[in-house]
C-alpha cells in the first residue's frame, strides 16, 4: 500500500486537528455579518430539526428507557450532521473558537460578534422552525402523542433548577464539541456521520441541556398551548443553559486542547 493510499485511509491525529480547529476558529470570526447570520439561523433551524426527529422516534416507544433514549439520541444527531457537513454556524460548536482565540489567533472582540450574532441566528432558526412544525400539525401524530412528548420534554426542562441546568449544559457542550473535534479526524462524510452519532446520541440518552435545542423546545410548547411556560421560563432555562454550554466547551475542551497542542513552550 503506497504511502499517499495509506494516508486517505487514515485519521488526521489530534496534534493536527488542533491546527485545523484554529484555522476554521479564524475564519469564522472573519465572517461578513450576513454570511454569519444566514448560516446561524440555519443552524438552528438544523438543531430543532433534530428535535423534530426525536420527538417523534421517542413517542410510544415500549424499548425501555435507555434504548429508548438511545435511539432518540441517534435521530437528533441529525441537526448536528446538517450542520457539519451542510455548513451552519452553531452557537454551541463555536465554544472551539477559543483555541484561537487563546493562540492570539482572533480578538476577544472578534470571538465575542461571533457568539452574539450566530446565538441571535440559532435562536431565529429554531423559532422559526418551531412555528412551522406548529403550523404542519405534527403534535397530531399517534394521536396527540408527539405533542404531548413534546409539552413533557418543555415543562422539564423549565422546571429544572438553575444549578443543574448549569452542569447538564456544561456538560452537554463538552459532548458537543467533542463531536465536531472527531468530525476534523474524519476524512469522509460517513466517517463524520459516525463521529457525530454517539457523543450526540449520550448527551441526549442523559438528559443534558443544549442552549439551541431549548431555544426549539420551549417555543414549541408555547405555541401549541402549554399554559405553564412562559418567556419567563425560557430564560430561567437559557440563561444557565448558555453559560454552562460556553464553559463545558470553550474551557473543558477548546482551552484544554489548546494547553495540550498549541501553547507555546
Amino acid at each position: 500500500m503506497s504511502d499517499a493510499h495509506h494516508e486517505v485511509l487514515s485519521v488526521i491525529p489530534p496534534a493536527r486537528i488542533a491546527q485545523l480547529v484554529e484555522q476554521v476558529g479564524v475564519a469564522k470570526v472573519r465572517l461578513r455579518f450576513d454570511q454569519m447570520l444566514m448560516l446561524a439561523i440555519l443552524a438552528g433551524a438544523f438543531i430543532a430539526l433534530g428535535a423534530m426527529f426525536f420527538s417523534v422516534v421517542v413517542t410510544g416507544s415500549e424499548m425501555g428507557f435507555g434504548p429508548t433514549r438511545f435511539l432518540g439520541g441517534m435521530a437528533f444527531s441529525v441537526g448536528l450532521i446538517l450542520v457539519v457537513v451542510g455548513g451552519a454556524e452553531l452557537f454551541t460548536g463555536n465554544a472551539l473558537i477559543v483555541l484561537a482565540w487563546a493562540d492570539g489567533r482572533v480578538s476577544l472582540g472578534e470571538l465575542l460578534r461571533n457568539w452574539c450574532i450566530v446565538y441571535v441566528g440559532n435562536f431565529i432558526g429554531a423559532c422559526g422552525l418551531a412555528l412551522l412544525v406548529h403550523w404542519s400539525g405534527i403534535h397530531a401524530l399517534a394521536g396527540g402523542g408527539v405533542g404531548e412528548t413534546v409539552a413533557s420534554i418543555a415543562l422539564a426542562k423549565a422546571d429544572l433548577p438553575p444549578f443543574d441546568a448549569f452542569i447538564r449544559g456544561v456538560l452537554c457542550n463538552v459532548l458537543v464539541c467533542l463531536a465536531v473535534w472527531l468530525c476534523f479526524a474524519a476524512r469522509t462524510v460517513p466517517g463524520k456521520v459516525f463521529a457525530i452519532i454517539f457523543p450526540i446520541s449520550a448527551f441526549v440518552a442523559a438528559g443534558l441541556e443544549h442552549s439551541v435545542a431549548n431555544m426549539y423546545f420551549l417555543p414549541l410548547a408555547m405555541l401549541d398551548g402549554v399554559d405553564s411556560i412562559s418567556l419567563v421560563d425560557i430564560l430561567r432555562n437559557l440563561v444557565p443553559v448558555t453559560l454552562g454550554n460556553i464553559l463545558g466547551g470553550s474551557v473543558l475542551v477548546a482551552f484544554v486542547y489548546w494547553v495540550v497542542y498549541l501553547r507555546k513552550q
